[in-house]
């Protein structure tokens, strides 16, 4: 009895030992060893075999990680007050230097990206938020990269999502666009009305040198005329038929006189 007793102890400590010394890595994952409190090398992917209760691993993803920076309050360069939020792709490249260089290295990272977002979007104009944000989004990431590099993290890209505005400065900036849009409107109708004058310009310049462009034009409006359903019809006469008869009748009144 005591005989299968001790078996059954001696195959459960195996047991616990083979579970305290076999370690499985996934390809997109390394281990960072540790033997006494001593870092050792980095292993896997693969079977990893440890030295029961004196080696330890800590496993660290390489896969490009997703980050939601939260909406942050700034003050821009022209002193507009802007709620922006991020979103931030990296990688660990170096498992070693994310786990003995920082405590908590995603923790880390997110505070660093809260921080560098309020110190960019501080030293832009709202402008360049709105209408540059891909400036900003480069800005961001190279200062971002580089502070996270002792960690052995590479950011490989960051965006501006959302930049929220006051109620007022939405509705100032509203009526600018509509203003704008006026004006745009505005100039563009003088042009036309521009245009149009000097087309007239260049047909009566034309009409002036040939007399018979006039009467071509007297009879393509008698046509016009004759089309429409009217009761009354207004026929324009040009003045060079009339002219011989109001002489005549202008000397007949001077005769007279």
């Amino acid at each position: 009895m005591q005989g299968t007793i001790i078996i059954v102890v001696v195959v459960l400590f195996f047991l616990i030992l083979v579970g305290a010394s076999i370690r499985i890595v996934n390809e997109y994952e390394r281990g960072v060893v540790f033997r006494l409190g001593r870092y050792v090398g980095v292993r896997g992917p693969g079977l990893v075999l440890l030295i029961p209760f004196i080696e330890r691993m800590v496993k660290v993803e390489l896969r490009v990680l997703t980050m939601d920076v939260a909406a942050q309050e700034c003050i821009t360069m022209d002193t507009v007050t802007v709620k922006v939020d991020a979103v931030v792709y990296f990688r660990v490249i170096k498992p070693e230097s994310a786990i003995l260089n920082v405590e908590q290295y995603i923790r880390a990272t997110s505070l660093l990206c809260q921080t560098t977002l309020r110190n960019v979007v501080g030293q832009s104009d709202l402008e360049d938020l709105l209408g540059h944000r891909d400036k900003v989004n480069e800005k961001l990431q190279a200062l971002i990269d580089e502070g996270t590099e002792p960690w052995g993290i590479k950011v490989s890209m960051v965006e501006v999502r959302d930049v929220q505005m006051p109620e007022t400065m939405q509705r100032a900036m509203a009526a600018q666009a509509e203003a704008e849009r006026e004006r745009r409107a505005k100039i563009v109708h003088a042009d036309g009305e521009f245009q149009a004058a000097q087309k007239l310009a260049d047909a009566a310049e034309v009409i002036g040198k040939q007399p018979a462009a006039l009467q071509l034009r007297y009879l393509q409006t008698l046509v016009t005329i004759s089309t429409e359903r009217t009761n009354t019809i207004v026929f324009p006469l040009p003045i060079d038929l009339i002219q011989p008869m109001l002489t005549k009748l202008i000397d007949k009144e001077k005769k007279q006189a």
